[in-house]
């Protein structure tokens, strides 16, 4: 069997990888999943008579040289959230950002409700600190203990060698985010699962900003390139879905008492 070189282009990235002819979509998308550790996307190749971009097709068996891009598809997806195929995403909820962060107690108690429904139904959870030698650990008040991947960063996204590779070793579909700066840390750590192909749920009463502009700003960003702005009673009450569900009574004692103000006002238009 002959190999042949191909062109893999997905955004601003290119490689350059050795495919074997005959190879069909399945072994293609295989490749690319290993370049560019993509999840969810859409194959295309170049046709080289009509010079267009076309989707690769099931059917579809390399025979020459070409190159081949991916269309992301995750602003087509729905929202839907189960637990087991959920992750929890606290970035930066450190002390040293109290004093600064506008409503930081208050989002502190919202962010508390998401990591107590986590430990309830067993969704993992990903804490980062930014720069903790000179900034400091994690709030207490959020009752984090034994999370699945704690890391320090000096980056702003959430997307460290550690995360990266814990989300590599398991088969996520949503990703849950809330934390601090929604502008700065929290929107690279979005774009950073976005172009993963990660459906990000970004809990918006439990992010904030030293600023409530950056913070609007940044939910309308996002939330024009897939990411769903939410709240936490909504994504908690989505994650159960059922008051069968056997959670449902725990997951109902968190959201009994309304949460605290935190500046989503109705002309926020997040």
């Amino acid at each position: 069997m002959t190999s042949v070189r191909c062109l893999f282009i997905c955004g601003d990235e290119t490689k350059v990888c050795e495919l074997n002819t005959g190879s069909g979509k399945s072994d293609i998308c295989s490749e690319f999943r290993k370049s560019f550790d993509l999840l969810n996307f859409e194959l295309q190749t170049w046709d080289k008579s009509w010079n267009v971009w076309v989707d690769v097709g099931d059917e579809f068996t390399l025979e020459d040289s070409t190159k081949f891009r991916t269309r992301q598809t995750n602003l087509g997806g729905l929202g839907n959230l189960e637990a087991s195929s959920s992750v929890v995403f606290c970035c930066d909820m450190q002390e040293r950002f109290r004093p600064a962060i506008k409503y930081f107690d208050e989002i502190v108690q919202v962010g508390g409700r998401v990591v107590k429904a986590a430990q309830i139904l067993n969704i993992p959870l990903v804490v980062t600190e930014q720069y903790p030698k000179g900034l400091g650990s994690t709030v207490k008040e959020l009752h984090i203990s034994g999370p699945d991947v704690l890391a320090a960063k000096t980056k702003f996204s959430m997307l460290t060698t550690e995360v990266e590779s814990f989300l590599r070793s398991n088969q996520f579909k949503s990703v849950l985010l809330f934390g601090v700066e929604t502008h700065v840390c929290v929107q690279q750590t979005a774009i950073d699962l976005i172009s993963r192909g990660y459906e990000v749920h970004l809990v918006a009463d439990a992010t904030s900003s030293r600023s409530l502009s950056d913070r609007q700003l940044a939910f309308q960003r996002v939330r024009k390139l897939g990411v769903f702005v939410t709240s936490a009673e909504t994504i908690l009450l989505q994650l159960v879905a059922d008051k069968n569900h056997g959670k449902f009574k725990e997951i109902q004692n968190l959201i009994k008492v309304l949460p605290p103000d935190t500046g989503l006002t109705p002309k926020s238009n997040i």
